[in-house]
């Protein structure tokens, strides 16, 4: 039976619907990356999961029973790190660990926080504020206060998105580390197929929006552990790459449709703007329908 799971959901606000009919099964100990456009809807499908929204239709279930909230079960990681801006790094992480062993004294407490600092190679910063540390170190905070509450399943969106190119393969390592040791389940929200071959079990692709769906899954058979470099020299991976794309672009396609229009064009004659208005008399545009040709006789004196 799948830890985590979506049947038939869909999602909408107001009168846009912005998820159609997902469905998706997660197993235990399994890493999924979903893979999709900005603004496909990928935050409102992690929030499904997490339980801070619910369905409008469909069922989400964790270990076979629905889900009606967020729960510790359910750890989730946020692109904006989230961090108390007036606790240190451990201070930070303790909130956790008080959150789930609140029977603890607090040297115990902060004693297990420590433990999570160092898991994420933070122990020379313990005692710095979020404002003194980077964002791919305040990323790790983030990574570290939730892990501290031992989740089964961990929902990461886009955790990685903000931080540069040379902060954001280090934490990959660190993500892909920490699974292995924590032997986690993992569900990764990203933008970047790249990232989701690197880290995950399998690939699954979520169409453009508006009414986004999930598309079949795409196996990742590449050993571990997988360096960044190695891969992309791999026949295996650029083939995976080039599927994993094929499959959002296939899904971004919508048919061209032609709307044939008859114009009316209103009855006006053009207006000469180079002619000085008159003072007096006619000043609005003159309509073709209201000329009449006039024949004037006119005298001329010998």
């Amino acid at each position: 039976m799948p830890i985590l799971e979506l049947s038939n959901v869909s999602k909408h606000f107001g009168g846009a619907e912005v998820l159609q009919d997902v469905n998706l099964a997660v197993e235990e100990g399994e890493f999924v990356a979903i893979v999709g456009y900005s603004g496909a809807g990928k935050t409102t499908l992690v929030s499904l999961l997490a339980g801070l929204l619910m369905p409008d239709d469909g069922s989400v279930r964790f270990d076979g029973q629905p889900v009606r909230g967020p729960g510790p079960e359910r750890g989730i990681v946020f692109q904006n790190y989230s961090l108390l801006p007036w606790l240190t790094v451990v201070e930070n992480i303790r909130l956790a660990v008080e959150t789930l062993h609140p029977e603890w004294t607090r040297s115990d407490q902060t004693r297990e926080a420590d433990r999570f600092v160092a898991m994420v190679n933070l122990a020379s910063a313990r005692d710095r504020r979020p404002s003194e540390l980077s964002g791919g170190m305040r990323q790790r905070v983030s990574l570290a206060r939730t892990l501290a509450l031992q989740p089964r399943v961990l929902l990461l969106d886009e955790p990685l998105g903000a931080l540069d190119a040379l902060t954001r393969a280090t934490l990959q390592g660190e993500i892909a580390r920490l699974r292995f040791e924590q032997k986690q389940t993992v569900v990764l929200i990203t933008n970047d197929p790249d990232e989701a071959i690197l880290l995950a079990d399998r690939v699954v692709p979520l169409s453009r929006g508006p009414r986004a769906t999930l598309g079949p899954s795409i196996p990742v058979e590449l050993p571990y552990p997988r360096e960044r470099k190695a891969l992309h020299e791999d026949p295996e991976f650029r083939r995976l790459r080039s599927r994993v794309y094929e499959s959002l672009l296939a899904s971004g396609s919508t048919p061209r449709v032609t709307v044939s229009r008859k114009l009316v064009l209103p009855d006006l004659e053009p207006e000469d703007l180079s002619r000085p208005r008159p003072v007096f008399g006619r000043q609005h545009p003159i309509r073709r329908s209201e000329q009449q040709r006039v024949d004037v006789d006119v005298e001329v004196a010998p």
